[in-house]
């Protein structure tokens, strides 16, 4: 059977790296190709990496990630995800729990530990955002401008529209994509794979 790993930040790799975690989930087992990587917000429910590794992994297989907040933020995502992997009777290995969907119902304390800890996850991340609210608050009254220039389908490089093409066609890897587009940032390369992918036909 088959060994996945799921691997995620939230910033990009400049300023965070999925290196570690990679390492981490090669050594309990997980087979390199099979690893799955992405930044993204833990928040967000619909993932491109996450939502490819939950249509590939099968009945059977093994799915490592190195902490449960890797998977999700969001408890009511956290057991939506879970749910999937327990029909597919996938065996889980979140950090220091392990999940057997396998063998079916899994131990009903094992599980409310995991819950307990999607619930400390998803209140960490709220403390953490009304932290972040109040500092823009207190600096927009000071009168300093916030934010960033929206991106737009007119402003992703020609190059990378054109690579986009081979890597729907499966012929590049998203780290390939990046590459072959001179983007570093994998952040950038995802944010521009999903938007293209909802206007499709701007890839031509």
């Amino acid at each position: 059977m088959a060994v996945y790993g799921y691997c995620r930040c939230s910033t990009d790799d400049t300023k965070q790296s999925v290196d570690r975690q990679i390492k981490d989930v090669m050594e309990l087992g997980a087979e390199p190709k099979l690893i799955y990587t992405e930044y993204e917000s833990g928040t967000k429910r619909d993932r491109i990496e996450l939502n490819r590794m939950l249509e590939a992994i099968s009945e059977g297989d093994t799915l490592i990630v190195t902490e449960l907040s890797r998977i999700s933020r969001s408890m009511r995502d956290l057991l939506s995800i879970l749910d999937i992997l327990k029909d597919k009777k996938v065996k889980v290995i979140l950090g220091a729990f392990t999940l057997d969907f396998t063998k079916g119902d899994v131990d009903p304390m094992v599980m409310g530990m995991v819950n307990m800890m999607g619930v400390f996850s998803e209140m960490e991340r709220e403390i953490t955002v009304s932290r972040i609210k109040s500092g823009l608050a207190t600096a927009k009254a000071k009168g300093k401008v916030l934010g960033r220039a929206k991106t737009t389908l007119d402003s992703i490089p020609p190059l990378f529209k054109k690579n986009y093409v081979r890597y729907k066609n499966g012929e590049l890897n998203v780290t390939e994509l990046g590459r072959m587009s001179e983007i570093k940032s994998r952040t950038t390369v995802y944010k521009y794979i999903k938007m293209l992918e909802e206007n499709k036909g701007d890839a031509e």
